[in-house]
């Protein structure tokens, strides 16, 4: 039998796919856009058998297992908190599982999963599917779970790199149904997006300043830090490459004008590395899609400090939600209330301290709620989670300025720190250092 007639015996409706899945199952979804057909069966099948345990990896759409009424049929956990699953996290109806550096993005799986939901593209003549714009440990999870169903989606890209898997280690595949709905603006978080403010020009000005020809660049997902390759940051800078966890939009825009081209990158010259690259409109995939300059990698050697640090002059820039006097730097909550999650930043931060020439850039507003809040603390709030530790905290950036911090006592750094704060503040502030760090 030819592998496309074996493939064809394997395509089957959605709601027989989902038969497999039983009372007490572990079942997981892949990481990115969950598979929509699949997705609407499962709840169908949880009407009829419950007790589901569903693991959920990056929440982008929203299904109604999010919905309170839906408590009995699903026991479900995350890995990243992003907008459509906050409200359940912060109602403490979903847990959440804690990523672990030693194995990157290998906390989003803890066991094999009985029955692993996947989206991927039609199989090539050669009988490999893609993932698509997101790879992450996709590949590793498809292998590993009990019983793996796939979605086709003729819509996903292709792209170099190991974003391939052959369909042979997929028990069936369903057919992909649109939903026709066109998303609105937000950035690779799911937040709704505006601007530019003056605020996110400023910090852009600023960033650009410590970004040189030849830099190695990762730009974070959500925040100001998106807003970098939307404005004009780059555009007199030569020769930047790019190794990245996301591809967050205007990074094909600075491929197509020759800035980024990766010729001084240090490992894997001249290719755009990352392990999604998801958020950017279609003519940007059309443009990635078979593009030998870019490669999807698996997180675990994307995310690896150790291979990002082979690059020289690496520059790590993500946003934070706030910054204490002694500059540990905040992403994820706020107290105790999770409104994000670590992703790759710590990651990062540690790979550009490790790279020669390397820099670590925290970027965000001086205040939040309108003026209301500074973001520049003495100390952070009770409950809330440090992402990245003051050792690894380097150059942070307001509107107001750059605050450079390594090799900085605690009282230098309190006084950089409030030099970029908004002005409403820095008295405050400067009371409180004195408490704080002088007898």
């Amino acid at each position: 039998m030819s592998w496309k007639k074996d493939y064809e015996n394997k395509i089957t409706t959605a709601s027989a796919a989902l038969k497999l899945v039983k009372s007490g199952d572990y079942v997981a979804l892949t990481f990115g856009t969950e598979p929509r057909t699949l997705a609407l069966a499962l709840i169908e099948r949880a009407r009829e058998v419950g007790g589901i345990k569903l693991y959920i990896p990056a929440p982008g759409r929203h299904f109604a297992w999010y919905e309170s009424s839906f408590k009995d049929l699903f026991d479900i956990e995350f890995a990243h908190v992003l907008p459509v699953a906050r409200k359940m996290i912060i109602e403490k109806r979903a847990d959440f599982v804690v990523g672990s550096l030693d194995v990157t993005h290998r906390a989003d799986v803890k066991k094999p999963p009985d029955v692993l939901l996947a989206q991927v593209s039609p199989p090539d003549n050669h009988g490999y599917c893609s993932f698509g714009p997101m790879l992450w440990n996709n590949k590793r999870s498809v292998m590993e779970a009990k019983i793996a169903i796939a979605e086709v989606n003729r819509n996903l890209i292709r792209t170099f790199g190991e974003n391939f898997i052959h369909y042979s280690e997929f028990d069936c595949f369903v057919e992909h149904e649109s939903s026709g709905k066109k998303p609105g603006l937000t950035d690779m978080s799911g937040r709704d997006v505006s601007g530019p403010t003056d605020v996110e020009m400023r910090i852009c000005e600023h960033v650009s300043s410590l970004v040189s020809d030849g830099d190695c660049l990762e730009i974070g997902v959500g925040g100001v830090a998106e807003w970098l390759l939307r404005l004009p940051t780059f555009h007199d800078k030569n020769d930047l490459g790019v190794h990245s966890e996301n591809l967050v939009p205007g990074i094909v825009d600075l491929v197509r004008r020759g800035i980024i081209n990766g010729k001084r990158k240090t490992i894997q010259k001249g290719k755009v590395v990352s392990t999604a690259c998801g958020g950017s409109g279609k003519d940007d995939m059309d443009f990635i899609n078979m593009n030998p300059v870019f490669e999807l990698y698996n997180s675990e050697y994307v995310l690896d400090p150790g291979i990002i640090s082979n690059n020289d002059n690496v520059v790590a820039i993500n946003s934070a939600m706030s910054v204490d006097l002694s500059g540990q730097i905040a992403s994820e909550s706020i107290g105790s209330r999770m409104v994000s999650s670590t992703g790759g930043q710590l990651a990062f931060a540690i790979g550009a301290n490790m790279s020669k020439g390397g820099r670590n850039i925290t970027v965000l507003p001086s205040t939040a709620r309108s003026g209301e809040i500074s973001r520049i603390v003495p100390e952070l709030a009770p409950g809330t989670i440090v992402t990245v530790p003051r050792t690894l905290a380097d150059r942070v950036v307001t509107e107001y300025g750059i605050a450079s911090l390594k090799g900085k006592t605690q009282r230098e750094r309190a006084e950089a720190l409030i030099n970029i704060a908004d002005p409403d503040f820095r008295e405050k502030l400067k009371k409180a250092a004195k408490r704080l760090f002088w007898p």
